[in-house]
């Protein structure tokens, strides 16, 4: 059913937690299923040097939220705005229709973060 990078994401998240005074935070929850994602991001210099992740939800969201901090982490703020959900979707292996909301969900908080700077 799903995916073997979202299988390992999932069992073995990068960049979970949380960071102490981020430049960013941002907690963003689907109310029709009741995933939370929470993002904390520093900024230096323009450049997202760490960001991380912390997830309440079915495997894809843990998974597209683990996924989504290695695909951001190093690019500029421009960059990481230029992200877009297919990409994520596309590295993650793909997902079933009916969990295409976990990669909704972490698109929303990535937005939502980058508004913050």
């Amino acid at each position: 059913m799903y995916s073997p990078q979202v299988l390992d994401h999932f069992e073995h998240p990068r960049n979970a937690g949380e960071i102490d005074n981020p430049d960013a935070s941002v907690q963003v929850e689907n109310p029709a299923c009741g995933d939370i994602l929470k993002l904390t991001l520093r900024i230096e210099a323009g450049r997202i040097t760490e960001i991380r992740f912390r997830a309440k939800g079915c495997v894809p969201a843990m998974a597209c939220g683990s996924l989504l901090t290695e695909l951001v982490q190093g690019k500029t703020v421009p960059e990481a705005r230029r992200l877009r959900r297919e990409e994520l979707v596309q590295a993650i292996g793909g997902m079933p229709e009916a969990s295409t909301h976990a990669s909704h969900l972490a698109m929303d908080a990535l937005a939502a973060a980058l508004k913050q700077l």
